[in-house]
């Protein structure tokens, strides 16, 4: 919690029970549906938290915003970031039917109200949002192509509407084709060893109807 509060010292009461909760949740569920590895889980605010609001350290997200999390998992990055924008509308999607239900614990066991869960493939999907997030689930060319359709027309944030993508590694050649993409640094924002090889990969996406 320290962690957090290093980096976001505007939180507000709520927020920081909600964030403090996570752990607790985490670990109880995580004996039954092991969504986050076992060494992970005691590292979770350094390693799921802090790395998931990485995004919001480059873009924040409007009220009334919508907010697509492909491949969540056990929720990352958007329970997070939905605990951090409380205002902004969240659907979390997985193909892993587990992985959804423990989301979907966690979210009631923080009284989230801006949150919805689907399991279900993206390609699956109705519906357009603003800006689609993810922690490296597929290549860059595959991602864009399941969540073709999905980016709304009209932009009403800082950065234009588009793919904020949480990935390690080096980048170079899997993004050369995308000519306006922005690769960030997390070390950038955050100053922990765990943070040197992270990056936030944005993509600005054309409306496509």
């Amino acid at each position: 919690m320290d962690l957090l509060q290093k980096y976001f010292p505007n939180l507000t009461e709520e927020q920081l029970v909600q964030f403090e909760k996570l752990q607790e949740l985490y670990k109880d569920w995580n004996l039954k549906i092991n969504v986050v590895s076992r060494k992970d889980i005691d590292e979770l605010y350094l390693r799921h938290v802090l790395h998931s609001l990485g995004i919001a350290k480059f873009q924040g997200f409007n009220p009334h915003a919508d907010v697509l999390d492909v491949g969540t998992g056990g929720g990352f990055p958007g329970v997070p970031l939905a605990i951090l924008f409380p205002e902004t509308n969240f659907h979390l999607v997985d193909s892993i039917g587990k992985k959804i239900k423990v989301v979907d614990h966690v979210v009631e066991g923080l009284g989230l109200e801006n949150v919805k869960t689907t399991n279900a493939r993206v390609e699956e999907l109705d519906g357009q949002y603003d800006f689609i997030i993810s922690r490296a689930v597929a290549q860059m060319e595959t991602f864009v192509r399941w969540i073709k359709g999905r980016i709304k027309k009209t932009s009403k944030h800082e950065h234009r509407n588009g793919i904020l993508y949480l990935k390690g590694g080096d980048l170079e050649e899997e993004l050369r084709k995308y000519t306006t993409v922005q690769i960030i640094s997390l070390t950038n924002y955050f100053s922990e060893d765990f943070f040197e090889t992270k990056k936030l990969v944005y993509l600005p996406l054309k409306y496509k109807g």
